[in-house]
C-alpha cells in the first residue's frame, strides 16, 4: 500500500508518487473540467443513437432521426437539376447563334461546357486548351476544319479520323517517302520551301527546286501560297503554327511517313445539350470565328 502524506507547504495530501524529489499532489479536477467531461460522454451516446453510427455487415445503424448524407445529398442535386432545367430546355430548343446572343443562357452554357471539358478534353489539348504536340491549341484562330460554332460542333460531335463514325472529318497526306512517290533530294528541296512560305530559315536553292515539286504534288490540298483547306482538313503551312514540329527535320518526317492525329466522335458519348454546351465554351476560347 503506498503511503501518503501531507504537503507541509499546500497542506495538501500526496499521491504517494516521487520524482528526483518532487511529490505529486492529490488535488482534485476542476468541477466544471469533471461535468464538461460527463456531458461529452452523454452527447457521444446520444449522438450515436441520433445519427448512423455503428457499422453492420451490409449497413449501418440508421439512427432514430433517420438521417442520410446520401439522402440529402440526393435532394440537394435534384433541387439544382429543378434550378438548372430551364436553361437546359432552352439550350435544346435554341441554335447556337441564339444561345451565344443570350448572354445569361451563354454563360450557363460556356460553364456547363468548361466542364465537360475538363472531364472528356483535357487530357489531349489541356487543361487550357492549348494543345501539345500532336493536339491543336484551341485558343488561336487556326482551324484545320473551320472555327465557326456549327463547324465546331460537327468536329466535337462527329470527330476525327473516327472510324466508327461514317460522318467523321476524314482527310490523309499521303506517304511521299514511304510509298516512293517522292525521293529524299525532292522531299529535302520541299522541305525548305515549306520553310520558305512561312519566312523561316531555309536553303534558297533547294527551295527554289522544291517549288515546282510542292505545286504538282502538294498544293491541290495546302494552297499555292499554303494557305491551307479547311474543307479537307489540310493545315495552313504560311503560318509559324505547327502540330508536328517546324523544324526542317520535322517537316521532311511529316512529308515522308506523315502522322494522322485521331479524335474520338462525341456524339455518341454525350447528350445533345452537353455538345452545345462544349461547342459554345471551345468556341469561346479565343479562337472562334
Amino acid at each position: 500500500m503506498v503511503k501518503r502524506e501531507l504537503d507541509e507547504v499546500s497542506g495538501t495530501e500526496t499521491t504517494g508518487h516521487e520524482w528526483d524529489g518532487i511529490k505529486e499532489l492529490d488535488n482534485p479536477m476542476p468541477r466544471w473540467w469533471l461535468w464538461a467531461f460527463i456531458i461529452s460522454i452523454v452527447w457521444g451516446v446520444i449522438y450515436m443513437a441520433a445519427y448512423p453510427a455503428w457499422p453492420l455487415i451490409t449497413e449501418a445503424t440508421k439512427g432514430f432521426l433517420g438521417y442520410s448524407s446520401r439522402a440529402e445529398l440526393a435532394d440537394t442535386m435534384n433541387a439544382v437539376q429543378v434550378s438548372r432545367q430551364k436553361y437546359i430546355n432552352s439550350i435544346n430548343a435554341l441554335s447556337l447563334e441564339e444561345i451565344r446572343n443570350d448572354s445569361e443562357l451563354a454563360r450557363f452554357a460556356y460553364a456547363g461546357g468548361k466542364s465537360a471539358f475538363a472531364v472528356n478534353c483535357s487530357q489531349c489539348h489541356g487543361s487550357g486548351a492549348a494543345g501539345s504536340a500532336g493536339y491543336p491549341n484551341l485558343n488561336d484562330d487556326n482551324w484545320l476544319w473551320g472555327g465557326s460554332l456549327t463547324d465546331i460542333q460537327t468536329t466535337i460531335s462527329h470527330g476525327i479520323r473516327f472510324e466508327q463514325d461514317d460522318d467523321t472529318r476524314f482527310s490523309e497526306m499521303p506517304a511521299f517517302g514511304g510509298d516512293e512517290i517522292l525521293d529524299r533530294t525532292q522531299i529535302g528541296q520541299v522541305a525548305d520551301y515549306v520553310l520558305s512560305l512561312s519566312k523561316r530559315q531555309h536553303d534558297f536553292e533547294n527551295a527554289t527546286a522544291g517549288a515546282k515539286t510542292y505545286a504538282d504534288n502538294c498544293a491541290a490540298c495546302h494552297g499555292d501560297t499554303g494557305q491551307g483547306d479547311r474543307e479537307q482538313g489540310a493545315p495552313q503551312l504560311s503560318n509559324v503554327l505547327w502540330l508536328y514540329g517546324n523544324e526542317k527535320a520535322d517537316i521532311i518526317a511529316q512529308i515522308s511517313r506523315p502522322k494522322h492525329g485521331v479524335m474520338p466522335a462525341w456524339g455518341e458519348r454525350l447528350d445533345a445539350t452537353t455538345i452545345k454546351q462544349l461547342t459554345i465554351y471551345v468556341h469561346a476560347l479565343g479562337g472562334g470565328e
